[in-house]
Parts: structure tokens; C-alpha cells; sequence
């Protein structure tokens, strides 16, 4: 899960990237980037760390053109590295610019391909930098040196021939125009919108449509799945379906944790969804769970709040606030390394001791994941004189690892993995223990867009959409993310050439 933006503008474009990629946040604190261009010069800034800390004054002042993207990433695989935060760009042809959100199920066989056929040289492990110059090198056999709309459209048409998986991507062409396409199955969020000024249409892309809200556009609509679009200099719009949708699946974890609430996803409020899905959870412990002895219902700050306060209002039971969070910690399923992790859950969240001394309490959160975090949580309600603690999950268990860009790490790391669910209650240190139906949360999402048939949902299921999710690459991927990627930006920083300054020296 990463968070991208693309801006086609009239005028200087710096600020807005730099406010939209704080809106979109908290889908990634590893590492932020920004590319710009001013149709002749590509300017680029990228660091670990939050936004605010990767871009001083200085950098945004020398950040100059009309047009231009920028990322906001957690690994998903490889290490915590400023070698593989992004925008990338590639020379050839052109100077092209590229921001990636999701996961290439072949990336092995891509990069082969670019080194030995291509003879292109891939310097990261980032599946990202091996799409940028396979899109680099599909609009370079083309060797049109005026690029119209169907160069680009033909070379996203050989893209979909050769990537598998799921993406959600942004390119900006150097004098050319701002790129942006979405993989066949529609598994990654991403969307456009549009506004008139004095000199001419501007638009922005992103991943979610708070980022268009917050910086002053209109909404227009989601980029289709096997979809591209185009915006030239002159601030034309072009779009192509470029390859028949295979179905689409858009990611539900989306609605479970990554979104914001006030996102709207395929038509989907991710609020709205929320809600449904504490109403359902609400339900099924009033038929089918323990006997009515809680007191109080509080949720896990910030996701499970609206899930939550409509579990609350169903059945009657008060709710309450008993956690304070430090929002200045970051969000701690996306952090990269386990021993990261349990250190942060502490220090993020705090409890108030009124509300849980004597008191049989509910919590609720958006999915249990690892388990660590909700151990320790538990733990801090019982440290507070809870009398009993009971845990709800406003999402099934997480039994099996997602493939499609989200950090889900191997199965056995998994709390739900091989337990069924009075297991996992005891391994929680919980009193009882309550999931969602996935059937229950599939309605919730589907309520809210009847036209979408179904989402991809492989973390509960084990089912890829893709279908070239074999176990022979899950045991490759779980190699690749039991690397430890908590190393510090001082451990690796000083092998690592900034290319923003390399470019202005």
C-alpha cells in the first residue's frame, strides 16, 4: 500500500503535491517523493520519513514546473531503503517519471527480460522501477519523436502484456504530459479530477479522493480497470480502455483499514462501509455471542471508531473513549520490522483508567493481523482494572498473506493461521473473541456500489485473483519479506546518492 499523485497544471504545481501527499499520509511514512517538470527539466526530492521532514523550503522552491507526481511509501517487500522510495525516472526515451501503488506478481521474469532482451539495467528490487522502464521501453520502440496519444496508449497496451498483478500508477513524460493507468482487475484505488482556472483546465490524480477534495478539484470519476489516461501539455484529456477488464475486484482491506473515512472508492464510501460494519458485527453478537455482560464498548483508535459507535448504537451498549492516541506515531500494521512494532503500540496509545476499572469491556478493532498489537492492547485494558476484556474484529481473521501490495507478511506470522478462533482468543489473552463474516463484510463494501460483484479478498481466502499466485511464489515472497527492513535511514543513507541534488550541483 503506497499513496500516489499526479498534477497537470497551469501554473506552479510544488505546493499542491506537497499538501496532497500529507492528505494521503497515512497510507505509507517509510519514505516521500516529489517529481516536477518544467517541459524541459525533471526536478526530483525523495528521503525516508514523513512528508513534512523530507521537504525543506529550500527543496520545494527548487521543485519547479506546471506538472507533476509524488509517493508516499511502506515496503511492501525488499528493505526500508531511500534506494527504493520513489518517483523513479528513467532517461530513455524522453525523462519519464514513475509513482507505483500495488505489487507485480512477475517481477523475476520482467527484470530478465529488461537486462538480457531490453538491455536495460534495473539498479532497485523494487517491482516499481521494473514497470517504469518496462512502459520506457514499450513507448521507445515506438521511436516517435512526437508522441500522441496512441504512442502512449500503445505503450500501455504492451505494458498489460507483460505486468501481472495489481497497480495503480502515475507517469509524467517530460514535455509530453501525465500518465496514469490502472491494472486489468482493479485491485488498486485510484482516481481523477478536474478543475477550471483563468488559464485553462487543471487535474489531478490520486488515490483516493480525499486528496482531490482537499486541494480544491472537482471529482470527476474512477479510472476503470485495464483503463489509461492522458493529459498533454496543452491540458487535453484522453482516455482508452486498453485492455478487456478481467472483472473487477477492488481491494476490501481498503474499506476494513487503509482508506480514510472520508474517501469515496469505486462509488464506495469508505464511511459508510464502516458503519454497515459495525451494524453487522452489532448483530451477530446480540444472535449468536456470549452472554449480554459488557458494560462498555470502546473502540481501537482511528479506523475501528465508526464500526465501533454503530456496534454501540445497535445494541444499546454505551460507548465510550478509553484509549487517547499519540498521533505522532506512526500507524503500526504498516510498520516496517516486528521488534518496531511492539515498541510503538505503547507509545501510541495510552489508556484512561476510569473507563475500564471494574467494567467488562468490549474492544473493537478494524482486523487482527499479527496479533501483536491487539496482545498488548488487551493487556493495557486488563493493566487498567478491566474485569473482563472481549475483542471484536470488524473483519474476518487474516489467514493468508496478500500478494497485491499490502504488507501482509507469511502466513505462519499470521495469529489466525492454523487456529480457529478460541484458539486465537487464548493466544490474545482475551476473554472472548468475535470476527466478522466475511459474507457480512462483503455486503457492507457491496451496499454501497451494487455494480461491483465481488472484491478481492485473498487475505481471508487464499484465493489470487490473478490467478498466477502459485505456493511456490508465496514460499519465494516469504523469504523476501522475513528480511528485516527496520534498518535506520543512518545505516543506509551514506550508500545512497540523492538524485535531486545530484541534479542541481
Amino acid at each position: 500500500m503506497c499513496g500516489i499523485l499526479a498534477i497537470a497544471g497551469k501554473d506552479e504545481v510544488n505546493q499542491l503535491l506537497f499538501e496532497g501527499l500529507t492528505v494521503l499520509q497515512h497510507r505509507g511514512q517509510d519514505a516521500a517523493g516529489i517529481a516536477t517538470s518544467d517541459e524541459k527539466r525533471v526536478f526530483l526530492k525523495k528521503n525516508q520519513g514523513l512528508v513534512r521532514d523530507v521537504f525543506s523550503s529550500d527543496d520545494m522552491m527548487n521543485l519547479k514546473g506546471n506538472m507533476g507526481l509524488g509517493h508516499v511509501r511502506y515496503p511492501t517487500a525488499g528493505v526500508s531503503s531511500i534506494s527504493e522510495a520513489q518517483p523513479f525516472y528513467v532517461n530513455s526515451p524522453c525523462g519519464i517519471a514513475l509513482a507505483h501503488n500495488g505489487n507485480l506478481t512477475n517481477t523475476k521474469e520482467l527484470k530478465r527480460d529488461l537486462f538480457f532482451d531490453q538491455l536495460r539495467h534495473v539498479n532497485t528490487d523494487s517491482d516499481s522501477e521494473v514497470l517504469l522502464n518496462v512502459f520506457a521501453h514499450e513507448l521507445y520502440r515506438i521511436n516517435n519523436v512526437n508522441i500522441k496519444p496512441e504512442d502512449i496508449f500503445t505503450a500501455c497496451r504492451g505494458v498489460y502484456e507483460r505486468c501481472a498483478g495489481a497497480f495503480a500508477v502515475v507517469l509524467m513524460i517530460t514535455g509530453v504530459g501525465i500518465v496514469a493507468f490502472r491494472d486489468k482487475h482493479g485491485i488498486r484505488p485510484i482516481s481523477y479530477g478536474s478543475r477550471e482556472t483563468d488559464t485553462g483546465p487543471e487535474f489531478v490524480i490520486a488515490s483516493e479522493s480525499v486528496a482531490i477534495d482537499t486541494l480544491g478539484f472537482n471529482f470527476v470519476r474512477d479510472i476503470r480497470p485495464g483503463e489509461a489516461i492522458f493529459i498533454n501539455m496543452a491540458g487535453e484529456i484522453f482516455s482508452q480502455q486498453c485492455v478487456v477488464k478481467s472483472g473487477h475486484y477492488p481491494c476490501i482491506f481498503e474499506h476494513v483499514y487503509f482508506a480514510r473515512p472520508d474517501s469515496i472508492i469505486d462509488g464506495i464510501s469508505v464511511h459508510k462501509a464502516r458503519m454497515r460494519m459495525g451494524e453487522s458485527l452489532a448483530n451477530k453478537i446480540v444472535e449468536n455471542w456470549f452472554s449480554h455482560d459488557i458494560d462498555v464498548v470502546i473502540p481501537i483508535p482511528d479506523t475501528a471508531r465508526t464500526a465501533a459507535l454503530e456496534l454501540s448504537n445497535i445494541t444499546g451498549i454505551k460507548y465510550r473513549e478509553g484509549f487517547i492516541k499519540n498521533r505522532y506515531i506512526a500507524r503500526t500494521f504498516i510498520m516496517p520490522g516486528q521488534a518496531q512494532r511492539q515498541k510503538s503500540v505503547r507509545q501510541k496509545l495510552n489508556a484512561i483508567d476510569l473507563e475500564f476499572r471494574g467494567k467488562n469491556v468490549l474492544l473493537v478493532d478494524d482486523s487482527i493481523v499479527r496479533g501483536t498489537t491487539s496482545k498488548q492492547i488487551i493487556e493495557m485494558a486488563r493493566e487498567a482494572g478491566a474485569n473482563k476484556v472481549y475483542f471484536a474484529s470488524a473483519a474476518p481473521p487474516v489467514r493468508f498473506p496478500n500478494v497485491y501490495g499490502i504488507d501482509m507478511p507469511t502466513s505462519e506470522e499470521l495469529v489466525a493461521y492454523n487456529r480457529d478462533d478460541s484458539q486465537i482468543c487464548k493466544t490474545l489473552g482475551a476473554d472472548g473473541l468475535v470476527y466478522q463474516d466475511l459474507d457480512s463484510l462483503v455486503s457492507a463494501a457491496q451496499r454501497g456500489n451494487p455494480e461491483i460483484l465481488a472484491f478481492e479478498q485473498s487475505c481471508f481466502t487464499g484465493e489470487y485473483v490473478t490467478g498466477d499466485v502459485t505456493n511456490e511464489y508465496l514460499f519465494k515472497l516469504s523469504k523476501t519479506r522475513s528480511v528485516d527492513r527496520s534498518q535506520s535511514f543512518d545505516e543506509i543513507g551514506e550508500t545512497v546518492t540523492d538524485l535531486f541534488s545530484q541534479m542541481n550541483e
